[in-house]
């Protein structure tokens, strides 16, 4: 088979189906599957050639022996289907039926909230201050799915009730996995086996460490805790996280602990 990925380094998108392709066998980019580097910076994914393939304007975007599939989600799922080595669904149908209650809550709860710690602390201070109103609102017009997060947003960033919400969706996401882990029996979210749950939830926790957000579960969620250790040690995990896959090293210049911001900002 053939896979194309087009990606970005720092996307927690991107990252979900780095990490399953390595599940499946495929760790290597430029080896196992083709890269397509998409410069978010400079906007390529809202350049027509890409908007082509993927209308949403957002990363990754995966073509496999011709096919166009977009969305992490759907990707993910499909790698699953057509690459049988490691399944990475269970096979009884009630705890495949809990495996997706747990893709669509990640979906809905814990990638929109990291959008908020992620743009309020490093990508508005590396893209937008500079921006007049106008500029941003020009920008914000061309994008396909996060015209209004944009808007909400403004060029400067979060305020303190946004980032607030979004750190709380988090920790209620780390608590489910605390729960689920000690329910299931570990050492994954849904017992033994390693899924896609895990492989999705995997890239929001990393960019909430990254940023500097461990308080939110270190300390007393013990089973989190031993999952995150264990999904660090995991080849899968090493293997989407190489060198500069991380957003501090994609924007060192602006990266500030989150307990640094907070206090800068009194919140």
């Amino acid at each position: 088979m053939t896979i194309e990925l087009y990606q970005s380094h720092h996307s927690t998108c991107s990252q979900k189906v780095r990490i399953t392709l390595a599940e499946k066998g495929l760790p290597e980019k430029d080896k196992d599957w083709i890269a397509h580097e998409i410069n978010l910076g400079k906007f390529e994914h809202l350049t027509p050639e890409y908007l082509k393939i993927n209308p949403n304007g957002v990363v990754p975007t995966m073509i496999h022996d011709g096919s166009v599939l977009i969305e992490s989600s759907a990707i993910v799922e499909y790698l699953d289907d057509v690459i049988p080595d490691n399944p990475m669904s269970p096979e009884d149908p009630v705890a495949r039926a809990g495996m997706r209650a747990w893709m669509r809550y990640i979906e809905e709860v814990p990638t929109p909230a990291v959008r908020v710690p992620t743009f309020a602390n490093m990508l508005a201070p590396a893209r937008y201050l500079e921006y007049s109103d106008e500029e941003f609102a020009t920008h914000a017009d061309r994008l396909p799915l996060r015209k209004r997060f944009y808007q909400r947003m403004t060029q400067k960033g979060f305020g303190e009730a946004d980032v607030n919400y979004a750190k709380e969706q988090i920790r209620q996401t780390c608590e489910r996995i605390d729960r689920d882990i000690s329910a299931n029996g570990g050492p994954w979210i849904m017992g033994e086996q390693f899924t896609l749950a895990d492989a999705l939830v995997a890239s929001l926790i990393d960019r909430m460490d990254d940023l500097g957000y461990t308080y939110l579960w270190e300390g007393d969620l013990p089973a989190m805790e031993e999952w995150f250790a264990n999904l660090q040690a995991r080849p899968s995990f090493q293997a989407a996280f190489y060198s500069g896959a991380k957003i501090s090293e994609r924007y060192p210049e602006v990266y500030r602990t989150a307990r640094e911001i907070e206090a800068e900002r009194g919140y």
